[in-house]
């Protein structure tokens, strides 16, 4: 149980500390809408701001702000519940969650602290773009497809005993 605690605290503090490094960095050193290329026709750097959530959804709605910060305290408070509950053999799982945790923390601390999000990832295939994200979208994202592959084989496992 703690060595999942112990995970869950690690992830958080690499995840955090990487997150909110990465978008200081770009908001000190680049305007916004700025862009430059990293590889030709699949990664760019562009400084976005982002109201809303995965593709601006709700960006110009009233109640965005402090749905978003409901939603991720929600998610935030249902993680950890769930982690109370995680066998110490469950270290994958714990270490979804953690992803999960870590990336819903940093979009939070954006959300609180400026009302949106820092978006600056921006890959896309010659003119096929993928909207702009950040690295704390990329650990919920990770988290909820390790999640996934954890679920699936779990439930293959449970089969398997019976």
């Amino acid at each position: 149980m703690k060595s999942n605690y112990r995970l869950l605290g690690i992830v958080t503090a690499l995840v955090l500390v990487l997150d909110q490094a990465t978008k200081i960095y770009i908001d000190r050193n680049m305007d916004i809408h700025t862009s430059f290329t990293v590889i030709d026709n699949f990664f760019n750097i562009t400084y976005i701001r982002n109201k809303g959530a995965a593709f601006g959804l709700l960006a110009n709605s009233a109640f965005r702000l402090p749905f978003f910060i409901a939603v991720s305290l929600i998610a935030v408070v249902v993680i950890i519940s769930v982690f109370r509950k995680l066998r110490p053999d469950q270290g994958f799982t714990a270490l979804s969650l953690a992803l999960i945790f870590a990336g819903a923390i940093g979009n939070l601390i954006d959300r609180v602290r400026l009302g949106e999000v820092i978006d600056f990832i921006y890959v896309h295939w010659y003119e096929h773009y993928w909207p702009a994200f950040n690295v704390a979208d990329s650990a919920i994202c990770i988290g909820v497809a390790l999640l996934a592959i954890d679920m699936f084989v779990e439930e293959r496992r449970q089969k398997k005993l019976q």
